[in-house]
Parts: structure tokens; C-alpha cells; sequence
């Protein structure tokens, strides 16, 4: 506990030639109105064929007017962390500060994230991958598939953080976890202007000054019981800082 676990995902490969995801957009993602026009949710009715090789999937079931519908793989974590806090046992299915099902897309191989640590041995936990997935995970899954991981982690002894934290080659950013939205913001926020001032020598004038103008915040989760935005700084901006 006081650590920081580091966790590199360095590969995250599908395993298998069909995924599955539900068909019809979350009622709490839309005007309630309009809800009501929606079809009924067909849980897991969307079939995908997975091709590795061409690096594609395409949706083979139900027949809609978009025939045969492809995109790319681009292959994300869903739900990864620590053991929360004070003896909580937190479902899967939800998320705070300890990670969780955060569904947030910049999860993919390459990337770095920082978790708290609250229990001795941290309790990693991994998995709900998906091959593709839109931001917000607002049908409730993405293309729900087993994958082949490899990540690498370490203990970073002494570094005390909030919230999960993470860097790819163009951004750092924090992840805020919780319901309603704006307090998801306000946890992302306050985490990235304590990473400033920790890590860049930014004080909170300075840190706000940055943020009201090169800051860009992308939704996760925006289906599950919490839900979770992320606070992102392009590494350019840091990169002009003298």
C-alpha cells in the first residue's frame, strides 16, 4: 500500500474467428423519449467474424442495411486493476479508483497505466477483451472476444497516486470512475493537475492555465453502474514546457 503498480500491455492478439456484441444503443445514453422508439435488445444477436490476417471484422449476423459491415481490429482491454481499498469487494462489472471496467479504448497494446496500490500484492486482475470497440461501450460490450495477452508490470515504491493514470507516444492521461458523469470529470481532472504538479513541477495556477487550453477528454464506460472519462494531455504540449 503507497505503491504504484506499473502495467505495460506489450501484445493483446483475438483468439478465435467470431466475437459477439449486444445490438441496441443503451436507453440511458439517449433522450428518454426516444428510448422508447428503440427495438428491443437481442443480448449477444451481433455476430463478427475475426480475421487476424486481414487485420478486419466483419458482421456476418442479423441482416441489416449495412451488409457486410467491416472494420479494423483494434484490440482493447475492458476491465483490468488492483484490489480496492479498505476491505471493499467492488464487482467487476463497475469501477473506481482501483480500476476496474473502465472500457476506455486507449487501453490497447502499447500502453502504459498506473494503478494505485491498496493491499499488499496489489491483486492484479485482467480481462473483457474486445477485438473493436466505439467510445463509451454504449450498446454494453464491445466485440466481445477471448485474446491472447502479454503485458509486463512493476512496483514503483513510494509513488502515492489517486487514480489510474496512463501514457501512450501522444498523450499522458487519468482515468475518473464514477455516476454521475461530471463527478467521472472532476476525479479525472483533479488526478491529472496532481500529476502536473508531482511529476512536471507545475503548481495548480500553472497546471489550470495548461489544462483550460490543451486539454481533451474522451468518455469510457458510459453503459455499467459507473462511468468514466478520461483527462488527457498531449506529450507535445509537456514536451514546449521550459
Amino acid at each position: 500500500p503507497g505503491d504504484t503498480l506499473e502495467f505495460h500491455l506489450d501484445k493483446l492478439t483475438p483468439n478465435r474467428e467470431f466475437g459477439y456484441t449486444n445490438t441496441i444503443v443503451a436507453p440511458n445514453v439517449l433522450d428518454p423519449d426516444f428510448a422508447l422508439l428503440m427495438p428491443k435488445n437481442d443480448s449477444w444477436a451481433a455476430v463478427w467474424k475475426v480475421d487476424n490476417e486481414a487485420g478486419i471484422v466483419t458482421l456476418i449476423k442479423p441482416e441489416t442495411k449495412l451488409g457486410q459491415f467491416t472494420l479494423p481490429i483494434t484490440p482493447m482491454l475492458g476491465c483490468f486493476g488492483v484490489a480496492p481499498d479498505i476491505g471493499q469487494a467492488i464487482s467487476t462489472a463497475t469501477s473506481a479508483e482501483h480500476g476496474g471496467n473502465m472500457d476506455y479504448r486507449g487501453f490497447a497494446p502499447g500502453v502504459t497505466v498506473y494503478f494505485p496500490v491498496f493491499v499488499p500484492g496489489a491483486l492484479l486482475h485482467v480481462g473483457d477483451a474486445h477485438a473493436v470497440q466505439g467510445h463509451g461501450e454504449i450498446v454494453g460490450t464491445g466485440i466481445e472476444i477471448s485474446c491472447d495477452i502479454q503485458f509486463t508490470v512493476k512496483v514503483i515504491k513510494g509513488k502515492k497516486i489517486g487514480w489510474p493514470r496512463g501514457e501512450n507516444e501522444e498523450y499522458i492521461f487519468t482515468a475518473g470512475n464514477a455516476r454521475p458523469l461530471d463527478q467521472a470529470i472532476q476525479n479525472a481532472t483533479s488526478e491529472m493537475l496532481r500529476w502536473l504538479d508531482q511529476d512536471y513541477g507545475l503548481d495548480y495556477l500553472s497546471g489550470s492555465i495548461l489544462l483550460g487550453q490543451a486539454v481533451e477528454y474522451e468518455v469510457g464506460n458510459m453503459f455499467d453502474p459507473a462511468y468514466t472519462m478520461i483527462c488527457k494531455v498531449p506529450k507535445r504540449v509537456l514536451a514546449s514546457l521550459k
